[in-house]
């Protein structure tokens, strides 16, 4: 016993740890409940009582030492760690890598600067919406699809209180609570009930824009779209508007561009046939107006929305609407260069 104990004791005098880890590894070894002082602890219940006295004396000594020394090493390690951690001031300045605005971002500022050169000023509304601001104001009949839970984010399964799915409830608050002429763009994130995949996502951003006045006419829609078209994708852009439908506006069209990677001859990229979807339009519906508090007969408007991801996809050509909330630094360093 005598002799381990004295062998145990050389080699506590003889340790040395480069670092933390390798301290915590000599105290495991050393002075936990199976490391090797304890080892000879146990061992002490065998040794005769004539000499438990003097044993227990030098294994008492033993742990005191070890522990002694497993601190000093630990303030050794830390000591060193500091001392690395101290600022060189002799060291040349480590290059800064430069972030980037995230595409989505990038967009929606050239977006909305191009509708600022209209005249038109940002609105604003609450992502948790009402029933009557999502879908009632808007003409939503009470059977349309929207407004089951397998389309819609309901709050607590209550039918009244909803994520919004689009931000034309920020146009009919708008339109409650200011009076014509109005002209506004409402940006902002949506959300719909839908199965994640390249195509589809269940967070998405729209930016809408309305304007109510007197003698608004279809002409004056389709000349802030052309316009809006040529400052966004290039001034050779063309366009194209399809008759669709919309509850909230009357007439309605879904517009087209021209594809800007054929010149509008046909390839893969606009499936062949020249021109690419961008965004939805119509009249305001009179309907809406009187709902909202505006005389339908004194004054008419126009009201647009695009998904800001759809316009992103078509001017950095990307194919993956996950890409732009997987924060993947490989993808967003692609942009560094960008507006």
């Amino acid at each position: 016993m005598i002799e381990k104990i004295n062998t145990l004791r050389q080699e506590l005098e003889n340790l040395s740890a480069a670092n933390a880890a390798e301290v915590e590894a000599l105290r495991i070894k050393y002075l936990s409940k199976k490391g090797s002082i304890s080892a000879l602890m146990n061992d002490f219940r065998t040794v005769p009582a004539e000499q438990k006295r003097e044993l227990g004396q030098k294994l008492n000594e033993l742990k005191e030492f070890a522990t002694e020394r497993i601190a000093a090493l630990r303030a050794e390690a830390e000591n060193a760690s500091a001392d690395g951690d101290r600022l060189d001031l002799s060291r040349d300045a480590a290059p800064v890598r430069l972030g980037s605005r995230h595409p989505l971002s990038l967009v929606r500022e050239q977006i909305i600067d191009i509708f600022r050169r209209l005249g038109f000023t940002i609105a604003e509304g609450p992502e948790i919406e009402d029933d009557w601001h999502v879908f009632e104001s808007l003409n939503f009949a009470a059977d349309h699809p929207a407004r089951d839970m397998q389309d819609t984010f309901f709050i607590a399964r209550n039918p009244e209180v909803l994520l919004r799915t689009h931000t034309s409830s920020v146009q009919t608050r708008t339109m409650t609570t200011v009076k014509p002429p109005i002209r506004i763009i409402c940006p902002g994130r949506v959300y719909r009930n839908e199965a994640i995949s390249a195509r589809a996502h269940c967070f998405f951003h729209q930016l809408e824009a309305l304007y109510v006045d007197k003698h608004v006419t279809f002409a004056d829609l389709r000349q802030t779209l052309l316009y809006f078209a040529r400052e966004m994708f290039g001034p050779d852009t063309q366009i194209r508007l399809r008759p669709s439908y919309f509850p909230f506006t009357e007439p309605s069209a879904e517009m087209d561009i021209s594809c800007g990677l054929c010149g509008g001859k046909g390839c893969s990229f606009c499936k062949g046939t020249g021109w690419v979807e961008i965004l939805g339009c119509g009249m305001v519906d009179p309907n809406v107006l009187d709902a909202c508090g505006i005389d339908s007969k004194e004054y008419t408007g126009f009201a647009l929305g695009m998904g800001i991801e759809r316009i992103t996809n078509l001017k950095y050509l990307v194919n993956d609407l996950r890409l732009f909330s997987e924060n993947d630094v490989r993808f967003l360093g692609e942009f560094t260069s960008a507006r």
